[in-house]
């Protein structure tokens, strides 16, 4: 095994892990992950993060995918935890291996941000919701400020490599709109205790158009 493969699949998922726990995080999980209902499907699973906020009076079924496997490991423990079944494959969001229209939510935290090709995942999140449903989404991304973009720019090269190609200016709202979703709902937020370019986070809800 190779340093890179080594350390994408020992230390990455640790890093990512704790980032990712972090309590003002789950609190932001808290606006998002609690509106999916009926049949659901979550993108970028792996660590199992936001199996404790789903509400299973509304949540008829579950499913998710996620690259990397140590994390899908996680997942599957936190899916048992919860008490529920759940079809946790392995796959990446460029090509969700699940029919048209299958589910009723998608939920996408902490994902688009790594993505290697955002609009076609989007593209993708589009074809498995039913029309009218809804996609809940949390990411950080690209700043509205010109000081934090300018740090954004200079930082994410490096920002890429040492963490699993997460991308720090990528438009978030804005991409979820073009990808064919009207935005119902959105929230925005400079997290405290955080530099300004990696801090900004938003989430809200695109509801999937067209027939």
């Amino acid at each position: 095994m190779g340093f890179r493969n080594w350390y994408e699949e020992t230390i990455l998922p640790k890093m990512i892990g704790c980032a990712c726990a972090d309590p003002k995080i789950a609190a932001l999980r808290g606006h998002v992950v609690p509106l999916a209902e009926g049949r659901v499907f979550e993108i970028g699973c792996g660590g199992g993060l936001n199996h404790p906020l789903y509400d299973r009076d509304k949540v008829t079924s579950f499913a998710g995918i996620d690259p990397n496997g140590a994390l899908l490991q996680q997942a599957r423990k936190a899916a048992l935890d919860k008490g529920w079944e759940a079809d946790i494959r392995e796959g990446k969001g460029e090509a969700i291996p699940f029919p048209d229209a299958s589910f009723d939510s998608a939920v996408c935290t902490y994902t688009l941000c790594s993505v290697d090709d955002q609009h076609q995942v989007l593209s993708e999140l589009r074809r498995v919701l039913r029309p009218g449903g809804k996609l809940l989404f949390l990411e950080h991304g690209r700043s509205p400020d010109a000081g934090p973009q300018k740090w954004q720019r200079r930082i994410e090269p490096v920002w890429k490599r040492a963490m699993g190609n997460c991308h720090l200016t990528r438009e978030v709202s804005g991409a979820v709109s073009n990808g064919g979703f009207d935005l119902a709902s959105i929230g925005s937020i400079y997290m405290e205790k955080m530099p300004r370019w990696a801090g900004w986070m938003e989430w809200g809800v695109g509801v999937r158009t067209g027939g």
